[in-house]
């Protein structure tokens, strides 16, 4: 791959961001290791090799394969091939509204949070058409980063109305997954839509994810109501793709 290529910036709404080239470079390895790329050798090319390949210098390459590492994508030993290891979390979303919640308490239980901010705001127009609340009220908005094996791998705003929030603390939102909350407050959930997108890492998220500005991250709005049909939560979760994959089954429908 020519440098020139690899060098072209990223392109966003608010305009060009500049992406290091070590960076693309470990983005375009980290797609190959998700994919099964190397999987038969379990090893990454030499550094020698992906200088060859991508027509870069030997410090590029080394700062890419550092970085990698740190990420806790590779294992480097002096005068060893550098080992492919990929510490991904990957639950399976299934379709029914018990096996989902289940799911994501259990994707609690295995990971561990840490809260950002904790408070009350006005809702603004996003907020109030999810919520289904007036204009200016009040809601609880909280902003988390969860990791796994010590490593961040979802950035997560939550919003919940007024009175539901009022009845959860800081503490609370450090010990629990969310919808385990709502279930220990006796709410019912009933059902739960989500879109899912593509999002870059902005100076704000990328530092709490640990990864450069400019990052492709999976972004997950989630939008969940108990079984009267009232909107209890409605999040917005961005995740480290390195760090976590989304797979969902469905079943076929009996006639």
């Amino acid at each position: 791959m020519a440098e020139d290529f690899v060098q072209r910036p990223i392109r966003t709404a608010g305009g060009d961001v500049i992406t290091p080239l070590y960076h693309k470079i470990l983005l375009i390895l980290k797609e190959r290791i998700e994919q099964g790329y190397y999987a038969e050798t379990g090893v990454l090319p030499s550094e020698h090799d992906l200088c060859e390949e991508f027509g870069v210098s030997r410090i590029t390459v080394s700062r890419s394969v550092r970085e990698m590492a740190e990420l806790g994508l590779v294992v480097r030993k002096r005068g060893a091939a550098t080992r492919i290891v990929s510490p991904t979390i990957s639950p399976t979303i299934p379709g029914d509204i018990d096996d989902f919640i289940e799911n994501v308490v259990d994707l609690g239980k295995r990971s561990t949070v840490r809260v950002l901010e904790f408070g009350f705001v006005s809702a603004n127009h996003d907020v109030q058409s999810a919520l289904k609340v007036k204009q200016g009220a009040e809601v609880q908005r909280a902003v988390r980063v969860r990791s796994y094996r010590g490593s961040p791998f979802s950035y997560l705003t939550s919003y919940l109305p007024e009175d539901i929030g009022r009845a959860l603390s800081r503490d609370d939102m450090e010990v629990s997954s969310l919808l385990g909350l709502l279930e220990d407050m006796n709410i019912n959930i009933g059902s739960a839509e989500q879109s899912v997108s593509a999002a870059l890492a902005d100076p704000q998220t990328g530092p709490a994810l640990e990864v450069p500005v400019g990052t492709p991250l999976l972004a997950i709005e989630r939008v969940v109501r108990d079984t009267d049909d009232r909107p209890v939560e409605y999040i917005r979760i961005l995740y480290r793709t390195d760090k976590y994959k989304y797979r969902m089954r469905m079943d076929k429908k009996e006639v």
